[in-house]
Order: structure tokens, then sequence, then C-alpha cells
């Protein structure tokens, strides 16, 4: 259950241990806890993704934002997934063995992000599970989770990704010894 800030006191573990080009299913252990980042949001870039994306004025008039909901300019939610999609891709996503997404659950956004805020990736490791139907495979579940600076927790989702197993040893060729 994601809180408003970061107080888990476990060890991050500094990364994984085969880089991504060569990470595989069995290399996600369950309770494995990372950090990741970080990138920073200018009041320009939220403006012109919202220009774009998500033309409210809370992303888009810095001075209507000043007496609106939030009492200044905000990063569109799908603006902070993207940021979020960057350093997952970045840095805990497999490059060799990722083969697709079924889904994200429980998408929250618990405080708003603004201009300057800079932000980082808490991923946690919940579930691997290999596929009885498809045995090259297998979905592993993430708790990923964005801080901005003040380690306050601005998005949290539970991600889902399918990951090829690691590929059997090629083995000598008929003929040969």
């Amino acid at each position: 259950m994601p809180t408003d800030s970061w107080s888990d006191t476990r060890p991050l573990r500094e990364d994984f241990s085969t880089p991504s080009t060569d990470r595989w299913f069995e290399d996600y252990t369950v309770g494995d806890l990372r950090e990741y980042g970080s990138i920073a949001l200018s009041e320009e870039e939220i403006v012109a993704f919202a220009r774009t994306y998500d033309p409210q004025l809370i992303h888009t008039d810095p001075q209507w934002a000043e007496t609106g909901p939030f009492s200044g300019l905000i990063a569109s939610g799908i603006q902070t997934i993207g940021v979020f999609m960057r350093l997952y891709a970045d840095h805990y996503l497999t490059r060799c063995g990722s083969l697709a997404s079924p889904g994200v659950d429980e998408v929250r956004w618990t405080r708003p992000v603004r201009p300057g805020d800079s932000l980082r990736l808490r991923a946690e490791t919940l579930e691997t599970r290999l596929s009885r139907s498809k045995p090259d495979r297998g979905l592993v579940v993430t708790l990923c989770e964005l801080l901005n600076q003040d380690d306050q927790v601005v998005l949290s989702q539970r991600v889902m990704n399918l990951v090829a197993v690691r590929p059997a040893p090629a083995g000598p060729r008929p003929g040969e010894q």
C-alpha cells in the first residue's frame, strides 16, 4: 500500500548483478528493492507537454494555476507516468528479455508534481511466476513509486511484465564433439 512518504528502512540493492542487455526472468527476485533516477521537470517542459497532450489550465497556464485547486502549476499525471516509464525502461526492464506488459494496476497520483521537482523511481519486486502455458517466460509484478526530492510519493502503481527465461546454453551441433 503506498504511503505519502517513504519510510522503509530495508537496504536498497545497488542494481542487478546482470546488465539490462543480459537480464532474464531469473534475475528478478521477490523482495528486492531498487532506486533509480532522477529526472527534473521544468515549468517549460510541463507546459509544453500539457499543451500537446493534456490541455487543462492547471497544466498550461501558470497565472491561472496560482488561483486553482493546487495553488500553482502542476504536471499532468500522464507526463508523470512518462517520467516513470523512462526511468523504468532505462534501469529496471531487461533489454533482451522484456516481452510485453499485460497491464498496470492501482495507479495512484498521490501528490502533485510541480516545476523543479526531481523524480526518482523506487521499484520493489513483489512477485515472479513462471507461465504454465508458455514455459519460455514468466510474469514479474513490481510495485513502482515515483518519489520527489522530499521523499514524498507522487505516483504509485503495480506494474506487470512478461519476461523471457534465460535461454539454455547451446550444446554441440549434431556431428560435433
